[in-house]
This record gives structure tokens, sequence and C-alpha cells, in this order.
């Protein structure tokens, strides 16, 4: 069993300010999910969850970076970006690596990602609403999001969890 390492994850505060306590709980799942493919080596990274199925830890990662992207630059901020990874013909690309996808290319976009994430959301308040639009046609205030992001990132965590033990056998975290 590889073992996971908990070095950059930090807790998110208890007797925070609203903005505070979601940025620090939506950086602890950000986190969470690193320790969660940590230890391992890009093979069992590629490593699918459950045959047939082709989910996995990279696919998983790539998708999150797509996400920050979508709800912060393109949803929060406005701007119009090419695709990272999916398109209209293959709207689940980002779940898609090949025997060439590593771990330090994929953390890095992710990382990216997450940075101008932040850079997107500091300039607007908790009340503030989307420059763009969601597929409803309205727009979401940043703490909208700020939720969204906390509950996708765990839901994806619980995912993480079932393939990172199918993978080496380490749980919890």
């Amino acid at each position: 069993m590889t073992p996971m390492t908990f070095a950059e994850r930090l807790d998110p505060p208890i007797d925070a300010a609203e903005r505070p306590m979601l940025e620090g709980w939506l950086d602890y799942h950000r986190e969470t999910l690193v320790v969660k493919c940590s230890g391992l080596t890009d093979a069992q990274l590629r490593e699918a969850s459950v045959p047939p199925s082709s989910f996995t830890l990279l696919g998983l990662v790539r998708h999150l970076a797509e996400v920050e992207r979508f709800w912060f630059r393109e949803i929060l901020a406005g701007e119009e970006l090419p695709d990272l990874y999916s398109t209209e013909e293959d709207p689940d690309a980002d779940f898609t690596v090949s025997e060439t996808t590593t771990w330090a290319e994929t953390e890095a976009v992710w990382r990216a990602k997450t940075a101008a994430a932040r850079e997107s959301a500091a300039a607007f308040g908790l009340d503030d609403f989307s420059k763009g639009l969601g597929s409803s046609g309205k727009p979401f205030n940043l703490r909208w999001i700020y939720t969204h992001m906390i509950e996708e990132y765990a839901r994806h965590n619980g995912h993480a969890d079932l393939v990172r033990e199918r993978v080496d056998g380490a749980t919890g975290v």
C-alpha cells in the first residue's frame, strides 16, 4: 500500500467570516484531491477504476481543471475561452487520458486553473453576480459558485477514494 501525504493540506478555519470560510473549504477539498493522488506512479494514476469504465484519477484531475476554468473564468468573469480538454464533439474529453498523460503535466494545468480561479474570484464580492450566464440563462452569485465548487470537489473526492482503494488499497483522508 502506498502512503498518502498530507503536508500541503490545511484544515479549513472554524471561526472565520463567510468568505474565508468558503475559500478555506474549497482549498481544503482541492488539496484533498491532490492527497488522494499522492504517492502513485503515472501508470497507477492512469489506471481505470473498474473496467470497462475509463474513469481514472488523472482524468478526474483534468476534469476539475476544466470545472475550475468554466465556473470562475467563463461563468463568473464572463471570459470567452477556447476549450481546455472537452469539445462539442467530445464533451467528456477531460476524463480521457493516454499513455503519455503525466501527473506533472496534469497537476501543473490544474494548479494554473485554480490560481486563475482565485484571481477571478478576488474581483467579486459574494453577492456579486457573474458576468456570464448558466445554461438557464441566469447569472450566479459568487457565493453560489463557491458552494457549488465545494460540492463538486467533495463528491469527486468520494469517487477518488474508491479509485485509490482499487489502485493500491489506500483508504481514508
